[in-house]
C-alpha cells in the first residue's frame, strides 16, 4: 500500500507559495526532479529505481545517465520513457578529451533545462562526478543521495573525493544508503540522514507461496540450493564461493546476476556452482522460491566497507534464511536481531548454512515479519519527501536521524 503521509512540497524557494506536490501548478507545470546518476536505469533495479519511481507521483523525473560514446557522433541526448514514468536521458558523445566531454555535457544539460519549464527544480545526485558539468546551474533544492562510497570502487576517478567535497558544500540535504556511511559522513554536513536499504515486501514475499512452474534454467539443479542474486563484481569473495562449493559438493550454489568490472573467466568453475546470469526484477521471486538458503559472500575490502545490501531484506521477505560475511550494515540490525547468520570464513559459512538448513522456520519468520513491517520503499520516500518539503519551505531543519531501522544503542545518531 502506498504511504501518502508526506507533506506537500512547495513550488520553489523560500519566498514562493506552497502548492501540493502531486498536482501541477495553475499553469499545468509539474516540479522537476533531475537525477544525475552513474548507474544505468535498466542495469539492476536498486535504490535509484525504487525511489525515483515513487518520485514520479509528485515530480516530472528525468534520469541523466553517464555518456555513451560513438565515433563521430554529434552530441545529443537519447531520450526514452520507462514504465515507471521516469524519463531517461543518455548523453551520446564522440570520444574526445575529458574537457571536451564535460563541455558537451554542460551544453546538453543547458538544452535540457531550457526545455523543462518547471515551477520547482530539484537536483538529485548519485554521483559527484556530475558536478563538473552541472555545477554552473542552480536548483531550488540540491540533494545528495550517497548510496555508496564510490571512491572505494574499482576504477573510481581520482577526482571523486574532490568532487564529493564540492557537492557536500553545495547540497541542502544529504541522504546515506546505510548506517556505516552515515557515521562516516555525518560530521561533513549539517543535514545528513541515514536511509538504509528498504524493501517491496509483497513482491518478494510472493516467493513463500509461489506455485507456478520453476524457471527453466534452475529447474534441473538439485537441492539443497544455496542462492545469491545481485551484481557479481569486486565486492564478491570468489575464493569463499569456491571453498564452500568444494567443502559441500552435495550443495548447489545458484548465482544470479550480471558480471561487472571483473573478468568472467575468473569465476570459479565447479560442478555445483551455477552461474545463471542476469534476471529481471520481476523474475527474482520465482528463483528465490526454489532456494533452501541464501548466501551473501561479500569480500571484506574497501569497496564493501560501507555497503548496505538491498538484497538483505529481500531475501528475508522471501522467507529465505541467510548467511552473510560480516558486513557492518548487515550485522546492524539483522545480525544483532538474529535474522541473518554472520560467518567470517568458509568453515563458518558451511557451519552456519548447516544450521539454517536444519532449523524450523516458524519462529524465525515471525521475527522477520515484525522487522520488515517497520520499513518499505514507500515509507523511505515519504520520509525523504518530508525533509525536502521542510528545507524548501525554509523551516528549521530536522535534526539528523536514522530512518527505517529499530532504535537502540547500536543505531542512534550518536553511535560510534
Amino acid at each position: 500500500m502506498t504511504d501518502s503521509s508526506a507533506p506537500a512540497l512547495p513550488t520553489g524557494g523560500r519566498d514562493r507559495d506552497r502548492v501540493a506536490a502531486d498536482r501541477p501548478d495553475k499553469a499545468g507545470r509539474r516540479p522537476l526532479l533531475l537525477c544525475f546518476s552513474h548507474l544505468r536505469w535498466d542495469f539492476v533495479r536498486q535504490r535509484p529505481q525504487h525511489l525515483l519511481a515513487r518520485a514520479t507521483r509528485s515530480f516530472r523525473v528525468v534520469y541523466l545517465e553517464e555518456p555513451v560514446f560513438r565515433r563521430n557522433a554529434t552530441p545529443h541526448l537519447a531520450m526514452s520513457d520507462t514504465p515507471d514514468g521516469v524519463r531517461v536521458a543518455v548523453p551520446v558523445l564522440a570520444r574526445r578529451r575529458a574537457a571536451d566531454q564535460i563541455a558537451a555535457q554542460r551544453d546538453l544539460l543547458d538544452g535540457l533545462l531550457a526545455e523543462e519549464d518547471a515551477p520547482c527544480r530539484v537536483f538529485w545526485y548519485y554521483t559527484p562526478m556530475a558536478l563538473p558539468f552541472s555545477g554552473h546551474r542552480t536548483a531550488d533544492l540540491c540533494v545528495y543521495d550517497n548510496m555508496d562510497e564510490l571512491s572505494a570502487f574499482r576504477g573510481a576517478s581520482r577526482a571523486m573525493l574532490a568532487n564529493e567535497a564540492a557537492l557536500l558544500a553545495r547540497a541542502d540535504l544529504v541522504f546515506t544508503g546505510g548506517l556505516s556511511l552515515y557515521e562516516a559522513k555525518r560530521d561533513r554536513h549539517p543535514r545528513v540522514h541515514a536511509f538504509p536499504s528498504s524493501i517491496e515486501t509483497a513482491h518478494f514475499a510472493a516467493a513463500r507461496t509461489r506455485s507456478g512452474a520453476p524457471p527453466p534454467d534452475q529447474k534441473p539443479i538439485p537441492h539443497p540450493r544455496i542462492g545469491f542474486f545481485g551484481v557479481i563484481d569486486e565486492r564478491m569473495d570468489l575464493d569463499l564461493v569456491a571453498s564452500v562449493a568444494e567443502a559441500r559438493p552435495d550443495w548447489h550454489l545458484v548465482m544470479v546476476g550480471p558480471v561487472a568490472k571483473i573478468d568472467p573467466d575468473t569465476l570459479p568453475d565447479r560442478p555445483n556452482i551455477h552461474w545463471l546470469g542476469p534476471k529481471d526484477y520481476g523474475e527474482l521471486p520465482a528463483y528465490l522460491a526454489g532456494w533452501d538458503a541464501g548466501l551473501m559472500p561479500f569480500a571484506l575490502n574497501e569497496s564493501t566497507r560501507f555497503i548496505s545490501p538491498t538484497k538483505t531484506p529481500e531475501y528475508l521477505a522471501a522467507g529465505i534464511p541467510v548467511v552473510s560475511t560480516p558486513i557492518a550494515d548487515v550485522i546492524r540490525p539483522y545480525g544483532h536481531a538474529g535474522l541473518v547468520e554472520i560467518a567470517a570464513n568458509p568453515d563458518e559459512v558451511v557451519r552456519k548454512l548447516e544450521e539454517v538448513l536444519g532449523r524450523p522456520k516458524g519462529p524465525w519468520l515471525a521475527r522477520v515479519d515484525r522487522q520488515l513491517a517497520t520499513t518499505s520503499w514507500d515509507r523511505t520516500w515519504a520520509a525523504m519527501q518530508a525533509l525536502m518539503a521542510e528545507r524548501l519551505a525554509g523551516a528549521a531543519p530536522e535534526a539528523a536521524a536514522i530512518h527505517g531501522q529499530p532504535a537502540g544503542p547500536a543505531t542512534t545518531p550518536s553511535a560510534a
